[in-house]
């Protein structure tokens, strides 16, 4: 478990991680809210970080899970 946080941190998954979870998360909060966006609606904050955090998190893990099962945990 461990390794997998220390790869996790690593600049370059946090990175595309970050991009990933910006363009998925703005995608699903224009798919789920964006009549609120759009009118004066009330918008769900729970729901607005949730669509950012989901992706980021998919997304660290997944890369992760990739570099240790691919033996690249020892470089950078």
């Amino acid at each position: 478990m461990t390794l997998l946080f220390k790869t996790a941190l690593k600049p370059h998954i946090l990175k595309n991680s970050i991009k990933v979870s910006l363009i998925v998360g703005t995608i699903l909060n224009l798919i789920n809210q964006g009549e609120h966006f759009l009118s004066d609606g009330s918008i769900s904050y729970a729901h607005l970080i949730m669509n950012y955090l989901v992706p980021y998190l998919v997304s660290t893990y997944s890369a992760s899970i990739n570099e240790i099962s691919t033996g690249k945990r020892n470089e950078d």
